[in-house]
């Protein structure tokens, strides 16, 4: 006698399909996206009509960076390797001899430390159409880092801390840690202030 087989039951796939819509939207709500990334840049404020313009700023002040469409790095004129860019950079900033090629200074009165000279330095940025995305990022983290180690070297002098550290310190939930953090963070700011003034891609030629 032929045993009889069993039929196999159907899978419901409607309720599979529920639970994976669920299990998705339940992802979407509560994933947190990564913010960090990106570059904070500031863009000049448009010229109103009748506005003056600017006064313009002495050549001693400005650090022309140009990243040119055969992703060759010119600073000042010269070819550069981008190896040497940052130190390039933080000569220009600080100007630890005050040679007289080199950015001029002017007496600030800054919260914490009092008067200090600030440099009137300015860092001029200028990319080619034809400028790799990569080396754009390199000039970009290299002159980051320039300000980041001069901030970090007065912070030590003045505070004992690197400004790294302060800046983790000042988003802490805790407002007896947050507060002084910031306030000694703004400090160091106004010592060595990022002025990074990028302009619009062009076409060089070269």
């Amino acid at each position: 006698m032929a045993r009889s087989k069993r039929e196999l039951q159907e899978i419901n796939a409607g309720s599979m399909a529920d639970i994976a819509f669920l299990l998705l939207v339940f992802f979407l709500v509560t994933t947190t996206m990564d913010s960090s990334w990106g570059l904070s840049r500031k863009l000049p404020p448009p010229l109103i009509e009748d506005q003056e313009p600017p006064p313009p700023i002495k050549d001693r002040n400005v650090f022309v960076v140009l990243a040119n469409a055969n992703d060759q790095l010119l600073v000042e004129g010269e070819l550069m390797d981008i190896a040497n860019l940052r130190e390039a950079a933080i000569e220009f900033i600080s100007n630890p001899q005050r040679k007289e090629e080199l950015p001029e200074f002017k007496e600030v009165d800054v919260d914490i430390f009092g008067k200090m000279p600030v440099s009137k330095q300015v860092i001029s940025l200028q990319n080619d159409n034809g400028t790799s995305y990569n080396l754009y990022i390199q000039v970009q983290n290299e002159l980051e880092a320039a300000y980041n180690e001069l901030r970090n070297q007065l912070s030590l002098e003045k505070f004992g801390t690197k400004y790294s550290i302060l800046e983790e310190m000042s988003k802490s939930d805790d407002a007896s840690v947050s507060e002084p953090a910031k306030a000694k963070v703004k400090a160091v700011r106004q010592v060595y202030p990022q002025r990074i003034s990028e302009a619009e891609p062009k076409e060089t030629g070269s």
